[in-house]
């Protein structure tokens, strides 16, 4: 007996094709999550990063490097360029040859990179040097600089004609802040360290051991830390107009309290983070947690990372040329100390993050530099 030929229902075929569309979309969802199970956790906080469109407003490039660019490019990080003057580093001795070092890699950059320039401070006993320097700097701003840098030499090394060491408040400095403010420019300042420069002892007291220069508890006859602090003080009480950024925490990385005066009694003044994530570290997390929260809208991220070479002295040939890698490793690792709870190892410490609300991270690695510098994030 020959059997009958059923015809599927129009039911049967609408289940079957329901079966098949769910185990296809099954399969397309779970993809994904073996694949990235395989990808670096720091990887995926990257990603979580990149989403901000990031800004370091502290690093120190005068080489262009294709791997570099790439990598901020990946991440979507912008970077600001800044120029600093130190006669000991062969690079960093002439202004001309950092900034059209400088300049190569922002134009290499594909709109990733921004210049902070800087003057010669070394050169202050010349009887030009303010109206040559403000000259310099208009030069600059003409080519794209959006901020200017002053670094630490004034105040711990360099000596007026005097022979008194040159202070960040001195009058042949008066010339130059009221140029960088009517171009509606940002001034970053290096003054002073933290202070173990002056003690000897603290979490950065190798540093001053491996670079006498700087080491201050040797020299009887330097300026105390309080004495540059108070001159930097000075500027933003003369400039109120002018928008002032205190490098590594204003120096005060160490007094969580002494940069909450600062900032309740200067409005033009903010302070970055560049360099002093340890001593962040270091202390009370509820503390620092609760004082990024009250100053968000006054911090901003920096890292101080570096791509440079050439040195003299005992460091001579010291390569400042941290690779892409590195680079990477940094940023991931501080956005894990700033946007989670996790508790892990950083440079020999064991801390846990701050879980800082998505608000805030995009205040602190975003909006804050927009709003202190201008056209940082320019195209």
């Amino acid at each position: 007996m020959q059997l009958q030929r059923r015809v599927p229902s129009r039911y049967a075929v609408f289940l079957a094709a329901f079966v098949v569309c769910a185990i296809t979309l099954l399969v397309v969802t779970i993809r994904p999550a073996a694949k990235y199970r395989s990808v670096p956790l720091q990887w995926l906080r990257l990603a979580e990063l990149a989403s901000l469109e990031p800004i370091d407003v502290h690093t120190h490039v005068f080489e262009a490097n294709p791997d570099l660019v790439r990598m901020l490019e990946r991440w979507h990080m912008h970077v600001l360029d800044i120029m600093y003057i130190d006669h000991a580093t062969p690079i960093l001795a002439s202004a001309e040859c950092e900034r059209q070092a400088a300049l190569q890699f922002a134009r290499s950059s594909m709109g990733h990179v921004r210049l902070c320039t800087t003057f010669d401070p070394y050169r202050v006993n010349d009887p030009d040097f303010s109206k040559s320097t403000v000259d310099q700097l208009n030069r600059d701003f003409a080519s794209g600089a959006v901020a200017v840098k002053i670094w630490k030499n004034v105040g711990m090394e360099i000596r007026n004609g005097s022979d008194q060491f040159l202070m960040p408040d001195d009058p042949i400095f008066e010339s130059i802040h009221t140029d960088i403010a009517q171009h509606h420019k940002t001034l970053i300042t290096h003054s002073a360290e933290p202070d173990a420069a002056w003690t000897g002892t603290g979490i950065y007291s190798a540093y001053y051991s491996e670079n006498p220069q700087w080491n201050m508890f040797q020299k009887p006859a330097a300026p105390s830390k309080a004495a540059i602090l108070r001159a930097r003080d000075h500027v933003l009480v003369s400039h109120p107009d002018l928008r002032v950024i205190g490098a590594h925490f204003g120096s005060m990385e160490d007094h969580l309290e002494d940069v909450a005066t600062h900032l309740n009694l200067y409005p033009n003044f903010a302070v970055d983070t560049a360099a002093r994530m340890p001593s962040l570290m270091t202390q009370p997390r509820d503390k620092v947690r609760a004082f990024i929260l009250h100053y968000q809208d006054r911090i901003l991220y920096g890292t101080d990372l570096t791509f440079y070479q050439g040195s003299l002295g005992k460091n001579a040939g010291e390569d400042h040329r941290l690779s892409p890698t590195v680079w990477r490793n940094r940023y991931a690792a501080e956005w894990r100390y700033l946007a989670t709870s996790d508790t892990f190892d950083y440079f020999g410490m064991r801390v846990t993050g701050l879980d800082l609300p998505r608000s805030v991270l995009k205040k602190i690695y975003h909006d804050n530099a927009v709003r202190w510098v201008w056209g940082v994030n320019a195209n």
